[in-house]
């Protein structure tokens, strides 16, 4: 499989692959030291996967136009901002996106039929990523921040083509309210749920049994027959 491409899901891995390839391709020394352990359990590296993230191959191989002709369930009248992160945004981003305002991920709210907050002024902000593991305080204020301007702009929900986003941003909010007393109560979606709501799947089929804060809003719409 070695001419084959590697699709990521997890914005994280898709970050550290890329960076990997990159310097083993530059670093003459570093390629032969890692091909010397590598031989240890009879593999080798050649570098030459080239590694995307699922959002890439759906937007760059398939495009909207594609993408939009499968909606059978328009998000009509949901609210959505778009939170990219900045892990999916550098140092790499999508072909053709600032890195300051991307707007593929509005774009696809769109092409989903929700409205996008195009307001919404912390799309390429951390969330702090594997920081809530050692510093949590300091993660959760980012994240505070980032639903802050959430709500600011109006947003029902907010969705992400980052799992560790996805994850950050919802499980932590009941303790920033207890923290800040806050009020917040707002679902992180990733970008795959929305794909399969408005593709016509049931909740279940949709993931939605999984969200810890409900996306209630989803939730009637997948269950519509």
């Amino acid at each position: 499989h070695v001419e084959q491409e590697i699709v990521a899901t997890c914005a994280a891995w898709w970050v550290n692959a890329r960076e990997t390839k990159e310097r083993l391709e530059q670093d003459d020394e570093l390629m032969r030291e890692t091909n010397e352990a590598l031989a240890e359990a009879g593999l080798k590296y050649q570098a030459k996967q080239n590694v995307r993230h699922m959002v890439e191959v759906l937007i760059e191989d398939f495009g909207f136009d594609a993408l939009k002709q499968h909606v059978t369930k328009p998000l009509e009248g949901i609210k959505i901002a778009g939170y990219v992160g900045c892990q999916t945004n550098r140092p790499f981003g999508i072909d053709g996106e600032s890195y300051e305002n991307p707007v593929y991920l509005d774009k696809f709210v769109e092409i989903m039929g929700g409205e996008a907050m195009s307001n919404f002024d912390k799309k390429v902000s951390c969330c702090g990523g594997g920081l809530a593991f050692s510093e949590l305080e300091k993660s959760q204020a980012l994240i505070k921040d980032i639903l802050e301007a959430a709500y600011d702009s109006g947003a029902d929900m907010v969705v992400t083509p980052c799992p560790v986003c996805q994850m950050n941003v919802e499980i932590y909010q009941d303790q920033i309210n207890a923290k800040y007393n806050t009020k917040f109560k707002m679902p992180v979606v990733y970008y795959s749920t929305l794909m399969a709501v408005a593709y016509g799947k049931n909740p279940k089929q949709a993931g939605l049994d999984g969200q810890i804060i409900r996306a209630k809003q989803l939730e009637d719409l997948a269950s519509k027959g």
